[in-house]
């Protein structure tokens, strides 16, 4: 009887699941353990012609000044793209979760750019920042748009922070949404009877509640910024001088432009560790604050 219950959900796992598992070995695990592979030899990319080389390419990567410093503008970028996504995300989906005319068109409006493609959102803001902005800036006096953003170091890391916010705000609202819209109203009107005031409903009752949604788009928000790519290629393409390059684009042109794929998928999997340590990180203790309704 129980062989048979196995067999049983057996053949229906691999009935609904099946698919997907397979998908996920073919695409995902296979490639993950043959470019680990990968990492310990000289492959080229021109000859597909390869010779083991342990841990040289490793050594190489921490020897390349470019790849840590694009890491280090990787992680500026990531900071601010996660602080200022989730914090306008987060007050925005709040707003929305009250009674507005309205609010479902809004958040249709907020949720369309992020249908966008990296790369048309990257050459649309170009567009904005090189001509748009400048045009404007000239006409009514603005200072701070005489001049393209993507001429200067400083503006041009801005320029990227400003587009991928402005894509991944969409996203996030309809997560905060869906975990506001969690939270009691029984809990929310006794706290206003006992004399509750704004803050002290957002800080001591709806924050709390919604750590959840809070954990989920923190890591979203970690796992896209740290590997953004098309933005970065069409936005700015690492300028000027490599100012703005960021280290998914750097291991791109590591690997495949100076076929150098060895020391270039090494690179990925030093980003993968860095990304997967800081998001689980963040997850560990933010679930730590989690509290039940």
């Amino acid at each position: 009887m129980k062989n048979n219950n196995l067999l049983k959900n057996t053949g229906t796992f691999l009935l609904f699941g099946g698919p997907s598992l397979f998908a996920f070995v073919a695409v995902v695990f296979i490639p993950f353990i043959y470019g680990l592979y990968l990492t310990f030899t000289n492959w080229s990319v021109a000859t597909g012609e390869n010779t083991f080389v342990a841990f040289s390419n490793y050594v190489k990567v921490f020897e390349d000044e470019a790849f840590r410093t694009s890491l280090w503008f990787t992680i500026k970028y990531a900071f601010y793209c996660l602080l200022f996504s989730n914090v306008i995300a987060f007050f925005i989906a709040l707003a929305l979760t009250k009674k507005l005319r309205g609010s479902q068109f809004i958040r249709a409006g907020f949720f369309t750019p992020n249908l966008i493609g990296g790369i048309v959102l990257g050459y649309l803001w170009q567009t904005l920042f090189s001509q748009v902005f400048p045009y404007l800036g000239v006409k009514f006096g603005w200072e701070i748009f005489e001049k393209s953003w993507l001429g200067d170091p400083d503006k041009a890391f801005w320029a990227l922070v400003i587009a991928s916010v402005w894509q991944l705000v969409g996203y996030l609202i309809i997560i905060y949404i869906a975990g506001l819209s969690g939270v009691p109203k029984d809990i929310l009107e006794a706290a206003e009877i006992d004399g509750a005031n704004g803050i002290q409903k957002l800080s001591r009752i709806i924050l709390p509640l919604a750590i959840p949604s809070i954990v989920i788009c923190i890591f979203i928000s970690i796992t896209r910024s740290f590997l953004a790519y098309d933005v970065n290629l069409s936005l700015t393409k690492g300028g000027p001088f490599n100012s703005t390059e960021m280290v998914s684009y750097h291991i791109v042109q590591k690997a495949f432009l100076s076929n150098d794929y060895g020391t270039g998928q090494a690179e990925a999997i030093v980003l993968f560790l860095v990304v997967a340590l800081i998001a689980l990180t963040q997850t560990y203790f933010l679930k730590k604050k989690e509290v039940e309704a």
